[in-house]
């Protein structure tokens, strides 16, 4: 099945897609400015601020297709969901937006007893604070257990989140994030979903334990908070990912769990086998 990017989608044509995920074709953008916009995410994504070895993973994670996919413009408030300590996907979706549209990184909790939670919440405001030419307009909230007000109801265009629904799940808030994200966005907001895809057979509970999330499960929790299906994408897709590790998903790249133990055969690998999926906020009737 073909893939394209949704910019421009009516969404009073939602109902249109009866059963099942389809992919949706670039119908409104005029070529030439698609092209513009697909220029600018690859330089951002090849950028020199961007941290040591993170443009390395672009083969891998392919960004710029993924967000044209999600059908980000430069002029939206789009919100990115927990950007861990790093940043990856923040390097590329905030200074996107910073001149003309409007970033909000939803980061973890602050004060918490998570140790890896204060110490990525303080290596992310860095990061923010050393460009403000790139990040000055970033806005950043929380999220958590008990804490969902990631951004002012129905304002943003865009909620992303990147393989972060097998850490909800563990923690039992999965459902509470999904309505978190619905309340979020803007009536026809679109919220995109990457995340590591487990085997469609197996048992739920046991596979969120090795990191990894059935298709049917997202699904379930966005359906649930009020969202409906829109597409999806193979952008992410690993076949070569058998989901049958000692470690989990932190088996394979770029958590290596296993230090050097088969170091070469999980690099071959390459990072998991991802689904990429977007829902719709639907317009009230």
């Amino acid at each position: 099945m073909a893939t394209g990017c949704i910019n421009g989608w009516r969404f009073g044509a939602v109902a249109l897609l009866l059963a099942g995920l389809l992919a949706i074709p670039d119908v409104a953008r005029a070529g030439s400015d698609n092209d513009m916009l697909r220029a600018e995410l690859e330089t951002l994504a090849a950028g020199t601020h961007r941290a040591e070895g993170h443009a390395a993973r672009n083969i891998s994670r392919r960004p710029v297709e993924t967000l044209m996919w999600f059908g980000l413009e430069p002029d939206m408030t789009v919100v990115e969901i927990w950007p861990g300590r790093s940043g990856w996907y923040t390097e590329i979706l905030a200074p996107f937006v910073n001149e003309s549209g409007h970033f909000i990184a939803a980061g973890f909790v602050t004060d918490s007893n998570v140790d890896y939670y204060n110490t990525a919440n303080a290596q992310f405001s860095t990061k923010l604070r050393t460009h403000p030419d790139l990040y000055g307009n970033a806005r950043v909230t929380v999220l958590g257990e008990g804490a969902y007000d990631i951004a002012p109801a129905g304002s943003a265009d865009r909620v992303l989140t990147f393989r972060n629904v097998h850490n909800w799940e563990s923690r039992s808030y999965a459902q509470d994030v999904f309505d978190a994200m619905y309340r979020a966005l803007k009536p026809g907001g679109i919220l995109g979903v990457v995340e590591h895809r487990a085997n469609p057979y197996v048992d739920a509970e046991a596979d969120v334990t090795q990191g990894y999330v059935t298709e049917a499960a997202v699904i379930a929790y966005a359906e649930a908070a009020g969202f409906e299906r829109l597409g999806r994408s193979e952008v992410n897709a690993n076949p070569r990912d058998t989901k049958d590790y000692a470690k989990g998903v932190w088996t394979l790249p770029p958590t290596l769990r296993l230090g050097d133990e088969d170091r070469e055969k999980y690099l071959a690998i390459g990072e998991s086998d991802r689904m990429t999926l977007s829902f719709v906020k639907p317009y009230e009737d």
